[in-house]
Order: C-alpha cells, then sequence, then structure tokens
C-alpha cells in the first residue's frame, strides 16, 4: 500500500519561509527523516521513500495555495494513491501558534487551498494534519499575516509544531 502526504503552501523563494508554508516545512522535515531528495515530478516536488514497510510519497504543489487542488488530484492519479491514502499537511489561522490538531475527514474550514483540494478530489474524507499559526487582531489583516514570516521569538515555538506535525503524519501511516 502506498501513502501520499500533500503539503500546502506558495511556490517560490519569496513564500518559502511564510506562515502560510508550514506545511511545507514540515513535509522537509519528514524528507529530512525518511532521508530523502526532493525532485521536480510535473507541477510537484516529489521525494519517496518507505515508512514501516510502506511506501510514502512525499508531494509539495508548485501552485498557488488557492489552485493547488487539480495539481493535488493530478499527483495522485500519477503515484496510483487515491483520496482515502492522502495526509493533507497546512497551516490553520484559527488555531493558536504551534498547536497542531489531527482530522480524519471535515469542511475546509475557510482555508482555500483545503477547498480547492476537497474540490479537486470531489471528497472531503481527507485525513489533515493541522498547524497553528494564529490570527491577526484585525480581519482586514489576515492575507498580510499568512504572508508574512514568524517573528523570532515565534521560531521556536513552530519548530516544535512542524516536528510534532511531523511525527503525527507518520502516525496516521501506520
Amino acid at each position: 500500500m502506498a501513502h501520499a502526504v500533500v503539503g500546502l503552501g506558495n511556490p517560490g523563494a519569496e513564500y518559502r519561509d511564510t506562515r502560510h508554508n508550514v506545511g511545507q516545512r514540515v513535509l522537509d522535515l519528514l524528507a529530512q527523516m525518511l532521508k530523502r531528495p526532493w525532485h521536480r515530478e510535473g507541477q510537484a516536488l516529489t521525494a519517496h521513500g518507505q515508512w514501516r514497510g510502506e511506501t510514502v510519497h512525499l508531494v509539495k504543489p508548485l501552485a498557488f495555495m488557492n489552485v493547488c487542488g487539480p495539481v493535488v488530484a493530478r499527483a495522485l492519479r500519477h503515484l496510483g494513491v487515491g483520496p482515502a491514502d492522502l495526509v493533507l499537511v497546512y497551516d490553520d489561522i484559527d488555531l493558536p501558534l504551534g498547536a497542531v490538531r489531527t482530522r480524519m475527514k471535515g469542511s475546509h474550514g475557510g482555508h482555500n487551498g483545503v477547498r480547492s483540494v476537497i474540490e479537486a478530489l470531489g471528497t472531503s474524507e481527507i485525513r489533515r494534519v493541522k498547524v497553528g499559526i494564529g490570527r491577526p487582531d484585525r480581519k482586514e489583516d489576515v492575507v498580510d499575516h499568512v504572508l508574512t514570516g514568524f517573528e523570532q521569538d515565534e521560531l521556536p515555538v513552530i519548530d516544535a509544531a512542524v516536528a510534532e506535525a511531523a511525527e503525527r503524519v507518520l502516525a496516521l501511516l501506520g
């Protein structure tokens, strides 16, 4: 059996360390843990490894968050993996900074990247690991908040959350 772990984020160096790309940070740690390099395959960066005898495909879509669903769907088809064998990893503005939550299914919760994936796959029955990035005080600051990096004093908190999220992903894989 094979599993796919998809980390949501935006492509490009200018977005690499933003709050919105914390899902891809988790995948970078997983690739290190599995000792697997990244390769470009179609519109995604992928790393392929083994965890407890199971094949694991790590996928970072090279599409902007709000329109990543079709890229995720194509990558899963290419890898021969269905939605039931997918774990989606992403940022959650409704969780406090550093909180990590696992869900087995559910709505997109207002997250446009998750909405795009659900629409492209035609199901909300997707396992998820969400990393809290905190919410700004004012609603009009949300876009700036998700597209900025973490403050220096937040880095130890987010590094611990990324490590916890990686462990939760591995636990979901069996």
